[in-house]
C-alpha cells in the first residue's frame, strides 16, 4: 500500500509542478504596455460585456471583489 501512496504522491507533485510552470508561462505572455486580449465578463448589472466593445472608445477598469457582498 505504501508503494501505491508513494507513486500517487509523485504523480500529484508532478501535476502541481506542471500546473505552476504552465501558469507562469500564461502570466508571462502579457507584459506592461501590451494590449489586452478580447474577453467577455458578466457585470453586476447582469449584462455581458466584451473588451472589443470598448477598444479605442474608453479606458477599461476591472474591479473584482470576491465574496465581498458589495454592489461594486
Amino acid at each position: 500500500m505504501s508503494q501505491y501512496i508513494n507513486r500517487l504522491s509523485r504523480l500529484l507533485l508532478s501535476a502541481l509542478v506542471a500546473a505552476v510552470a504552465l501558469g507562469s508561462q500564461l502570466v508571462a505572455a502579457l507584459e506592461v504596455g501590451d494590449q489586452a486580449p478580447d474577453f467577455s465578463l458578466q457585470a453586476s448589472d447582469g449584462k455581458t460585456y466584451t473588451m472589443s466593445q470598448f477598444k479605442g472608445v474608453r479606458p477599461v477598469v476591472i474591479a473584482f471583489f470576491p465574496k465581498a457582498f458589495t454592489g461594486g
